[in-house]
């Protein structure tokens, strides 16, 4: 007989390799989002694990296709992923803690309404705790690669267990301007499996990981090659190209530049579909390839002052022919 959830046959499959003879608290909608429901994932499983730290490894269904192939991809199911979440517990808790179901909820409702998914690498500024109302430095998500599940075959396509991992205000910004698998590499020397621990201190209070952190940096770059800007877009005017900012926003814009241009690594914004593309070269160039998207190759002289001139006003970038950075509060 043929199973009508084969997906979740397949992913219940794997965990049954990594968890033989356990079984999970799990929890299901029971209005299921294909139908109308509020909650991407038809259900979360927490399993409770003592090693090689006490934590919960939960595991969502949802993100791939868990009964029926609807995509046209055939080497993967759905968008590819299903999320897995480690979360601390104490020794002998036994109430799985639903605030991560919900966190994994958030994260599929982000990917189906916005289309945007995530990959190993990938990070995220939160904005706040990732726990409401809880007290905790742990502010911003990354993603890996599950450690110990891996990547698995289902008669849909494959799926990987992607891990939402959370870091804290100073390891986001970190994982930013240098590189989120180096960052995590850290974090996991000390974190095993990479356990969200909302009681942790930072690692980078060990100033033998800032000072790791700070050479990768200085000899690396920012692998954060896109950023999503709100409060941004570009006009061209005859021959004149405007480049157009929230003031909000220039910080970190500025930081990103610095990060990325000097390093031969170019760096694309995009804010709701309006992109620039900002590289380094010999000489200054613009370009527009297709609609939306410009393309602009500045000179060494450009690629040092541009930090400089996102500050409000209107500014003329050195090193151009008819570039302008304007920096406005409102716009």
């Amino acid at each position: 007989m043929t199973s009508e959830a084969s997906g979740w046959d397949a992913i219940d499959a794997r965990l049954a390799e990594l968890y033989p003879d356990v079984e999970p608290k799990h929890y299901g909608t029971l209005h299921r989002f294909a139908l109308g429901g509020p909650d991407p994932l038809d259900g979360v499983s927490f399993y409770p694990r003592a090693e090689p730290v006490p934590h919960w490894h939960i595991v969502g269904y949802g993100m791939s296709e868990l009964y029926a192939k609807e995509t046209d991809n055939p080497d993967e199911s759905g968008w590819g992923f299903e999320f897995t979440f480690r979360v601390a517990r104490d020794t002998g808790d036994t109430e799985p803690p639903m605030w991560a179901a919900n966190l994994l909820q958030n994260l599929a409702r982000y990917v189906f309404s916005s289309g945007n998914w995530f990959e190993p690498g990938h990070h995220m500024n939160a904005n706040g705790p990732i726990r409401q109302d809880y007290e905790t430095g742990v502010t911003a998500l990354a993603f890996a690669e599950d450690p110990e599940l891996g990547t698995t075959a289902t008669p849909h396509g494959r799926v990987q267990f992607l891990q939402v991992v959370g870091l804290t205000g100073d390891e986001y910004a970190a994982a930013r301007q240098w590189d989120t698998d180096r960052v995590l590499g850290l974090l996991a020397e000390r974190q095993p499996l990479l356990v969200t621990d909302l009681d942790r201190p930072s690692v980078t209070d060990d100033p033998a990981v800032r000072a790791a952190i700070e050479a990768g940096r200085a000899r690396d770059g920012s692998s954060t090659g896109l950023l999503m800007v709100a409060g941004f877009d570009w006009t061209a005017e005859g021959d004149t190209i405007r480049l157009r900012f929230k003031n909000v926003t220039t910080a970190t814009v500025a930081q990103a530049v610095r990060d990325r241009l000097p390093h031969g690594r170019e760096l694309l914004l995009d804010s709701n579909g309006t992109r620039v593309v900002l590289r380094g070269a010999e000489a200054f160039a613009v370009r527009q390839p297709d609609d939306g998207l410009l393309e602009v190759d500045l000179p060494a002289e450009a690629v040092a002052a541009l930090p400089d001139a996102l500050v409000p006003g209107t500014h003329p970038v050195p090193g151009t022919r008819h570039l302008i950075v304007e920096v406005l509060d409102y716009f």
